[in-house]
């Protein structure tokens, strides 16, 4: 069998070629020959013939300084084009709309507008009980778990005008009196991936659980929410709503261009 396998299949060598451009992207830095072989599990000699090929087409480039190779003009452009074209919002309707169908809850996506987090879609649930969530709301930063989650990720400087307000004037359990403790919060929301609040999501009795989204920046640009009765809402961490909701926001992450560790805020 050779490289070039043209069928119903598909044709192998451009598969093979893809291959060896992930294992770069992937790597996230210039890497010398025996390290892209390595990441695509192939010989080296292998490797560099994909790679002059590759080359040529302006998908590759190679220093000639240090031998390094690297993704080339035309891969960049392929990449900013796809952003372009890349409808985020519309990305996460779909996710929010799968997962109300797999865990049959409430569920909601948020993007941050001029006043903080914004809701601009939900999704209800095939259930006697429902929680309703409206469109437009602008949700708090310490007593919303999406709120939490871009307090926990977005730029200090944005947020801390806000938070200063709400420390001010908002109605917080003990826990969240002092600025000390609203750190301590936002730290423990990084450290588990999600935020959830108790009874205290607006209205009295309704709990909810929320997670980042990131994009190709590896910035937080959305988040996803999952909405429910207090006693009727399994939020623990292993629970089947928190791994759902956590599962979805990575696909969204990764469907965005995210990799790696998301950017911490500074």
């Amino acid at each position: 069998m050779t490289d070039d396998i043209d069928g119903k299949h598909g044709v192998q060598s451009l598969e093979i070629g893809m291959g060896i451009l992930r294992a770069m992207v992937n790597g996230q830095r210039s890497m010398m020959l025996k390290e892209i072989a390595a990441a695509a599990d192939m010989p080296a000699s292998k490797a560099h013939r994909y790679l002059v090929s590759l080359i040529r087409a302006g998908l590759v480039e190679q220093d000639p300084m240090s031998s390094r190779y690297d993704l080339g003009a035309f891969a960049m452009n392929i990449g900013l084009v796809a952003l372009d074209r890349l409808d985020r919002v519309r990305l996460g309707l779909n996710a929010i709309a799968e997962m109300r169908d797999e865990i049959n809850q409430t569920t909601a996506l948020a993007v941050w507008g001029d006043k903080g987090p914004v809701i601009v879609r939900w999704e209800r649930p095939r259930r006697p009980i429902t929680v309703n969530v409206i469109t437009g709301t602008v949700l708090d930063l310490l007593s919303s778990a999406t709120g939490r989650v871009f307090a926990a990720w977005m730029p200090r400087k944005t947020i801390a005008p806000m938070i200063a307000d709400e420390l001010k004037h908002a109605k917080l359990p003990p826990e969240l009196g002092t600025r000390a403790g609203v750190e301590a919060m936002l730290a423990e929301v990084r450290a588990l991936g999600f935020a959830a609040t108790r009874g205290q999501h607006k209205v009295p009795g309704v709990e909810a659980v929320a997670a980042p989204v990131f994009n190709f920046k590896n910035e937080i640009t959305m988040s996803v929410l999952v909405v429910g009765v207090q006693g009727m809402f399994d939020i623990s961490p292993d629970g089947e709503v928190v791994t759902s909701l956590k599962r979805h926001a990575a696909a969204l992450s990764e469907r965005l261009g995210a990799h790696g560790e998301p950017k911490q805020p500074t």
